[in-house]
């Protein structure tokens, strides 16, 4: 059941970003920091419905996937991440995915 409602939760990332809209993109990507603080309250939120850490990481995966298919940088420290992950193979990506969740929890 966990494992079926945590496919369910990455479904809905995918859908979750390509409805949000370009404002709000805007918002959360403009500033790193504010890149970090929303990451950093998906993260929390996850925590709260009880996702453990490479479930998290495979979430933050996705969302890095799509930033990197479908959003330019709109800072130097998202055009490090970008750059990090198209040049990165799966494993690598997932390695990042984790620090990337470890960084704002």
């Amino acid at each position: 059941m966990a494992f079926e409602s945590h496919n369910n939760a990455e479904n809905k990332v995918e859908e979750k970003l390509q409805s949000m809209g370009e404002e709000k993109k805007d918002e959360v990507l403009t500033s790193f920091e504010t890149f970090k603080s929303y990451l950093g309250d998906k993260v929390s939120k996850g925590e709260k419905l009880g996702m453990n850490e490479e479930q998290l990481a495979k979430t933050a995966q996705k969302v890095a996937d799509y930033l990197a298919d479908h959003e330019s940088a709109r800072n130097r420290e998202e055009k490090l991440l970008q750059e990090l992950w198209k040049v990165g193979n799966e494993e690598e990506q997932h390695k990042l995915a984790h620090m990337l969740v470890k960084m704002v929890q």
